[in-house]
C-alpha cells in the first residue's frame, strides 16, 4: 500500500512568501546562489566577485573577504579567480533540520572603500535520508481470544527530508491474521494501525512477526523498517500431552538406588501457569510399583528406590499423569512400560540324586553312578548352564536331558591303584562373567577278590641246624594280598606230600594266621639234608584265590657223632691192635694204619689222629700222620728200643666241641729171624692194597687227561663265544649269584640273596659254612658251557673220591692230582686262577683248605 505523508496546510504559503522574498531580495541588488547538500569540496558555487562588479585584481589589495555567521568554513572564495566555491560538506539537516527554507548567509566585505554586500547560499535538499521508525522492533501482546476486527495502533515513520523526499508510503509483510490500515490525507488524527481479520490460537501460533516497510518519495527511493513481534497471550486451552502414549525401557536388574529409569515428557500448548505440568503416578497405581519407583513431580524424571530383580518380575507398567495449573486443570496420560533386563546374578544350583555308592571295580563302563540336575535362575544365555567333570578320572557326564546329566563309568576299574575318586562337578552358565557352582562327588571302589595272595619271593632257602628242639620256629612266609578287608585276609597251609615214608606234616607244621613254620621233630642231618615243601596263602574272598611258596629247609650238620675205629684188618685182642715190626726197618717205615669215620660231615667229619702220651719221659721211636692215621718210624731201631709199645692214638674230630675215640696199636719188636713171618704176613695184608692202588692209577691217569682235553675244549669254545657276541651295555655286569656245581656231598657255594636262618637255643642264628660264589658275564650259551664242564669234572673228581675212600689208600700225589682238578673246575666255575678258601666262623679268618680234607669230608658222607 502506497500512501502520501508530511503535507501540512501551510506549504502553500510558505511557498509564496519564499517567491517575494527572492524578487525582493534581487531589487536589493543582493546575490542568491543555490547548492545541493552534500556537494563535495571545490563544488562551484558561484562567480562572486564578477556578479559583484569587482575586478579581480583588486580582490586583494581591498581586502576582499567573505563572512558567514553560522559556519564560516562551509564555503570560500578563491581570490584569484573571484569564484566561490563549497569548502566543506554542507548537511541541510544537519544546518536548517526540519526547515522547509535552508540558506547559508555571507557578508562580503571590501576596503577602500568599504562596501559590504549580502549573499545568500540556497542548500537544496537531497533524498539523503530514509525514513526511520521510532524503533527497530515493535512488540504487541495481544489475547487469542480477541475477536475479528480488532485494531491495533501503529506508530508511523519519520524523514529527515523535506518534499517528496519525505513523502512515505507504508506496506506490511503479508499475513493471514493482520492487514494494515492506513489513514487518508483528511483522517490525520487516526493512526497507522493493524486490523484482525482471523481470529489467534497460541498454541497454534504463539508469535507472529511482520515487517512494516515505509517508502519515501525521493529519486532513488529510500526505506526505512520495523519488526512487528506480536505475542499471542494464552488462555487455558489445552491439557498437557505426553510425547508418546507409551515409553518403552529397559533397565538391567539390580541397578543401585537412584538409577535414573526415564525422563518422560509432557507438554501444555498453553503458557503461564496454564502450561505449568505437575508429573504424578495415577491413582490407581500398585503399591509395588510405589515402593520401586519414585516420580519427581516438576521435572518428570522416574527414578528407581527399591530392588530390582528380574527373577521376581521381568515388566513394570507405570501408569503416569501430568496436571497442569490452569483455573480449571486438565490432564494427560501416559504408560511407561520397564522391561528388567536379566544380569548374570545367580549361580548354577546342582542337585544330585540316586547315588549308586559304593561302586564295584568290576563295573561296566557306562554303569550310572548318580543323577545331576542343573538349575539357572538367570535368563537366555545367563541361564544356559553347562557342565564339566574333574579331568583324568575314569568318569564321565553324559546329558540326558535339558539340564539333567548322569554320571557314568567311562573306564575299567581298579581299587587296588585308585580305592576311591574325589570328583568335582562345575556348572557354569553362559554369562559374562560367568558364574559357577561345584559339587563333590566321593565315589569309593569297593573291592572285588581279583587278586591273589603275593609271596615276596617264588623260593626261600631255610637252614636249620639238626637236634633243633620241638616246634621250634624256623621260618615266617608272609603273602600281602592287594584286595581289602576279607578279600585280603590270608591264612596259610602246607601242601601236603610224602617224604619218604612218611608225611610232610609229621615234619613241619605252619600257623594259619601268622605263617611261622614250625619244626615238629628234631631234624637229623644224616637222615635228611634237604626238605623241600610248599606252602600255600589263601584269601578268605568268594571265590578265594591262593599262591605257593617253595622253602627249601636244609639240615646243618651238628658235632653229635663221635668217630668210630673200623675194625683191624687182622684180629686183635681186647679191641688192639698188634703189629710185628722188625727191627731192621729204616726209617719212616708204616708200621700200621688206624683207620676211622664220623658219621657226620664237614667240620665235624674231619678227622685228626695223634699218640695221646703215657709217661713224660718215654721216647718212643714212632711218629702218627696227623691226618693219614699212619704209624711210621721215626729212626732206625736199635737194641735199646723196648721189644714192645703200647701206643694209645687219640682220634679227634674238629667239631664243636670236638669229640674223640681212642684206638690202641701193640707194637712188637722182632728179631730179623722172624722176619719172613712177618713178612709174609704183611705181604698178605698189603698185596691187595698196592694191587688196588695201581689199578687206581691207572683210572686216574685216564680221568686226569679226559679232563684237561674237556678243559681245552671249553676254553676254546668260550674264547670263541665272547668274541662273537655283540657288545652290549650290560655285557660287563654282574649277574645274580646262583647255586652252582651241586655235587653228592652238598653245594659249597649258595646264592648269596637267599637267606640263611637257623634255629638254635643258644643264640641268634649264625652261618655255618660261607662260600664265595663266581660272578661271570652272561654271554651266548656261557651258562650252559660252564655247566657242562660242571657236571663232567663233578662226575670225575666224585668218581675218584669214591673210589679212594672206599680203599683208605691214598699217596700224596694222587691227592696233589685231585687237588688240581678240583683247582681245574674252580677256574672253570669262577674265572680266575686262585685256589679255593673258605671262611669258617670257628677260627674267624681265611684259610686254604688242603684236599684231603675235602676228600674226607666226601669220604665221611658217603657212610652216610
Amino acid at each position: 500500500m502506497v500512501c502520501r505523508s508530511g503535507y501540512y496546510p501551510g506549504g502553500r504559503h510558505l511557498l509564496l512568501f519564499i517567491i517575494i522574498l527572492a524578487a525582493w531580495e534581487a531589487g536589493r541588488g543582493q546575490l542568491h546562489y543555490s547548492v545541493p547538500e552534500e556537494a563535495k569540496h571545490g563544488t562551484f558555487v558561484g562567480r562572486i566577485a564578477q556578479d559583484l562588479g569587482l575586478e579581480l585584481a583588486e580582490l586583494v589589495p581591498r581586502l576582499f573577504r567573505a563572512v558567514c555567521k553560522s559556519r564560516g568554513d562551509l564555503l570560500e572564495v578563491n581570490l584569484q579567480n573571484g569564484i566561490l566555491f563549497v569548502n566543506s560538506r554542507i548537511d541541510r539537516e544537519e544546518l536548517c533540520g526540519w526547515s522547509a527554507e535552508c540558506s547559508i548567509h555571507l557578508e562580503v566585505i571590501v576596503d577602500r572603500p568599504l562596501q559590504v554586500f549580502h549573499v545568500d547560499v540556497e542548500v537544496k535538499d537531497i533524498n539523503d535520508n530514509s525514513p526511520v521508525f521510532p524503533a527497530t522492533q515493535k512488540n504487541l501482546f495481544i489475547a487469542e481470544s480477541r475477536p475479528l476486527d480488532s485494531r491495533f495502533p501503529l506508530e508511523g515513520a519519520s524523514d529527515a527530508d523535506i518534499g517528496d523526499n519525505a513523502l512515505l508510503t507504508y506496506r506490511l509483510t503479508p499475513s493471514e491474521y493482520f492487514s494494515l490500515e492506513v489513514p487518508t490525507s483528511n483522517q490525520q488524527v487516526k493512526p497507522l494501525g493493524l486490523v484482525l481479520r482471523k481470529p489467534l490460537d497460541r498454541e497454534e501460533t504463539p508469535e507472529l512477526h511482520l515487517l512494516l516497510t515505509a517508502t519515501d518519495g525521493g529519486k532513488p527511493e529510500l526505506t526505512g523498517t520495523v519488526q512487528l513481534l506480536i505475542t499471542v497471550l494464552d488462555v487455558n486451552d489445552n491439557a498437557p500431552v505426553f510425547d508418546r502414549t507409551l515409553y518403552t525401557v529397559k533397565l538391567p536388574e539390580n541397578v543401585s538406588i537412584g538409577t535414573l529409569v526415564i525422563h518422560p515428557n509432557a507438554s501444555d500448548l498453553d503458557e503461564g501457569l496454564n502450561g505449568d505440568i505437575i508429573y504424578s503416578f495415577s491413582s490407581d497405581v500398585s503399591p509395588d510399583i510405589k515402593s520401586k519407583f519414585h516420580m519427581d513431580p516438576v521435572s518428570g524424571a522416574i527414578t528407581v528406590i527399591g530392588h530390582m530383580d528380574f527373577e521376581e518380575s521381568r515388566a513394570h507398567k507405570i501408569p503416569v499423569e501430568a496436571v497442569d495449573k490452569g483455573f480449571l486443570p486438565l490432564a494427560g496420560h501416559c504408560t511407561v512400560l520397564v522391561e528388567v533386563v536379566d544380569v548374570n546374578d545367580n549361580a548354577p544350583q546342582l542337585t544330585l540324586t540316586s547315588l549308586s555308592l559304593p561302586v564295584s571295580e568290576d563295573a561296566q563302563p557306562g554303569t550310572v553312578i548318580t543323577l545331576i540336575s542343573v538349575f539357572d535362575r538367570d535368563f537366555g544365555v545367563n541361564g544356559q548352564v553347562t557342565c564339566s567333570l574333574t579331568p583324568h578320572v575314569p568318569f564321565k557326564l553324559v546329558s540326558t536331558f535339558k539340564n539333567y546329566y548322569s554320571l557314568v563309568l567311562d573306564s575299567v576299574l581298579d581299587r587296588e591303584s585308585v580305592s576311591a575318586y574325589e570328583l568335582v562337578v562345575t556348572a557354569r552358565d553362559g554369562g559374562s562373567p560367568s558364574l559357577w557352582a561345584t559339587a563333590s562327588v566321593s565315589v569309593e571302589v569297593a573291592d572285588v577278590n581279583d587278586n591273589a595272595p603275593a609271596f615276596t619271593q617264588s623260593e626261600y632257602t631255610v637252614f636249620v641246624k639238626e637236634n633243633n628242639p620241638p616246634g621250634c620256629h624256623i621260618f615266617t612266609v608272609s603273602a600281602g594280598d592287594a584286595d581289602a578287608q576279607e578279600n585280603a585276609l590270608v591264612s596259610y597251609s602246607l601242601v601236603e606230600r610224602r617224604v619218604g615214608e612218611r608225611a610232610l606234616s609229621s615234619y613241619v607244621s605252619v600257623h594259619a594266621e601268622s605263617g611261622k613254620v614250625y619244626a615238629l621233630q628234631p631234624l637229623d642231618h644224616e637222615e635228611l639234608e634237604l626238605l623241600q615243601f610248599q606252602v600255600s596263602a589263601r584269601d578268605a574272598g568268594v571265590p578265594s584265590l591262593s599262591s605257593n611258596v617253595t622253602l627249601q629247609v636244609f639240615v646243618l650238620d651238628e658235632n653229635d657223632n663221635a668217630p668210630v675205629l673200623l675194625a683191624p684188618p687182622v684180629g686183635g685182642t681186647g679191641g688192639a691192635v698188634s703189629e710185628l715190626v722188625p727191627r731192621s726197618v729204616g726209617v719212616g717205615h708204616v708200621v700200621a694204619k688206624v683207620r676211622a669215620v664220623d658219621a657226620d660231615s664237614g667240620y665235624n667229619a674231619w678227622l685228626s689222629y695223634e699218640f695221646q702220651p703215657v709217661a713224660a719221659s718215654a721216647r718212643i721211636p714212632f711218629r702218627m700222620g696227623l691226618y693219614t692215621g699212619e704209624i711210621s718210624t721215626t729212626r732206625a731201631l736199635d737194641e735199646t728200643d723196648a721189644p714192645r709199645h703200647r701206643l694209645l692214638v687219640l682220634v679227634k674230630d674238629h667239631g664243636e666241641p670236638s669229640l674223640t675215640a681212642t684206638a690202641t696199636v701193640l707194637v712188637s719188636l722182632v728179631e730179623s729171624a722172624q722176619s719172613p713171618k712177618a713178612s709174609s704176613r704183611a705181604s698178605v695184608g698189603i698185596a691187595g692194597p698196592e694191587v688196588a692202588l695201581m689199578d687206581v692209577n691207572v683210572y686216574l691217569i685216564i680221568a686226569i687227561c679226559s679232563v684237561s682235553s674237556l678243559l681245552v675244549l671249553t676254553l676254546l669254545l668260550y674264547t670263541a663265544l665272547r668274541c662273537s657276541a655283540p657288545s652290549s651295555e650290560g655285557a660287563c655286569g654282574l649277574v645274580k649269584p646262583t647255586l652252582v656245581c651241586s655235587s653228592p656231598v652238598g653245594s659249597w657255594s649258595f646264592s648269596q640273596q637267599r637267606p640263611q636262618r637257623v634255629c638254635s637255643g643258644e643264640g641268634p642264628p649264625k652261618t655255618d659254612l660261607m662260600a664265595f660264589s663266581p660272578s661271570l658275564p652272561q654271554g651266548p650259551s656261557s651258562s650252559d658251557n660252564v655247566m657242562l664242564c660242571c657236571i663232567c669234572t663233578n662226575y670225575l673228581e666224585v668218581l675218584l673220591i669214591y673210589t679212594f675212600g672206599i680203599r683208605n689208600t691214598v699217596d700224596q700225589n694222587l691227592w696233589f692230582m685231585l687237588a688240581t682238578l678240583y683247582f681245574w673246575r674252580r677256574t672253570l666255575l669262577t674265572g680266575t686262577m686262585d685256589s679255593p678258601f673258605f671262611y669258617s666262623k670257628k677260627d674267624e679268618e681265611l684259610t686254604n683248605k688242603p684236599m684231603v680234607e675235602i676228600l674226607l669230608e666226601f669220604d665221611m658222607s658217603e657212610k652216610s
